[in-house]
């Protein structure tokens, strides 16, 4: 039975000891400002180095030989329809059907569209059929701003939870608090509602900061993307629980959560979009919460999705979270 008062108290004080740590405060709000700011100045203006064509059917055509383009496979009706949307937002620069009809999709604001079109009619491509779309680019800036808030949750999940408890066993405060009247579950609770207050608010932080200063795209709801934050917030925190079960040593907690988070931050798309990526890279990625937090997110802030739209990432944090929380009760000890 969870005694409200014992863990209003703990949460308390391990809120206060937070906010008196000013060097992890600041670090926490100052980090994903600097990186965005960062990557605002480098790529703002900077085109990337090749073209990028999205490739529908398994016809053969001279274009396909050209060299500096990056081909994307596209299946399915509702790949066609991703495919043409990634098209208006500038996201790839031209998209070729090949059956079964002769088709084009690009984009009339497009310069490397433009550039790309140019290609493939000197490749023979006067019989396919051009279909002109038109929509706002998404700058690089706006597409790598979800990756960053996630990847920042990530680590101050992680950290937060991993170095916290294993830093309170090998000081001995676990063995303190278990000759106490406090519960485990009063305890895990404690901490992990306390951690989930601070990665929300410090994303919402960053976010309000950044979109001041960079004016960065957002399309869909507000709610949503809260919604995407607070319940894959949630998840990360109870991985990092498990990382902190039963260690005592913080280098290993430190190993622990490189292992975790090197992987995590390569492989769910923080940085670089994963498409035309090896189908075995893409089924590694989906194993990793911060892969469906920065895909839910992209969704609402690009794309405008819904919370019906994002169903779909949201029920899996929501299974992944159940999982690693069990796992971290069942696992913890006090000393």
């Amino acid at each position: 039975m969870l005694n409200f008062h014992r863990f209003f108290a703990i949460l308390h004080a391990r809120n206060l000891e937070f906010m008196r740590d000013r060097a992890a405060l600041s670090w926490n709000m100052a980090f994903p400002i600097l990186v965005m700011i960062g990557f605002a100045s480098i790529f703002s203006g900077g085109e990337q180095e090749y073209f990028k064509v999205g490739v529908m059917g398994a016809g053969e055509h001279p274009f396909l030989q050209s060299r500096y383009i990056h081909f994307i496979p596209v299946e399915g009706q509702q790949g066609l329809a991703e495919a043409i949307t990634k098209v208006e937002r500038h996201q790839i620069d031209l998209l070729l059907q090949l059956e079964p009809t002769h088709r084009y999709w690009i984009n009339s604001d497009s310069a490397k569209g433009y550039a790309v079109e140019q290609i493939l009619r000197a490749s023979g491509g006067d019989e396919v059929v051009r279909q002109e779309v038109s929509g706002e680019e998404i700058r690089y800036i706006d597409w790598v701003i979800p990756g960053v808030l996630g990847m920042n949750m990530m680590f101050s999940a992680l950290f937060g939870i991993g170095f916290v408890i294993v830093r309170y066993r090998k000081n001995g405060v676990l063995k303190r608090f278990k000759g106490t009247p406090v519960t485990t579950l009063e305890f895990i609770s404690a901490q992990i509602i306390s951690r989930l207050l601070m990665i929300v608010s410090m994303a919402l932080l960053v976010y309000l900061t950044c979109d001041l200063l960079l004016d960065f795209a957002m399309y869909g709801s507000y709610l949503a993307l809260f919604v995407v934050l607070v319940l894959g917030g949630f998840s990360l925190i109870c991985l990092g629980l498990i990382i902190a079960a039963r260690i005592t040593s913080d280098e290993v907690a430190s190993g622990l959560v490189n292992l975790l988070g090197m992987p995590m931050m390569i492989l769910s798309g923080v940085w670089f979009s994963l498409e035309g990526s090896p189908q075995w890279v893409l089924y590694v990625a989906q194993i990793f919460p911060l892969t469906h937090i920065v895909d839910a997110a992209r969704a609402v802030m690009l794309d405008g999705a819904g919370i019906i739209a994002i169903a779909p990432q949201l029920l899996i944090l929501g299974g992944m979270s159940a999982l690693f929380l069990l796992l971290g009760v069942w696992l913890f000890r006090w000393e």
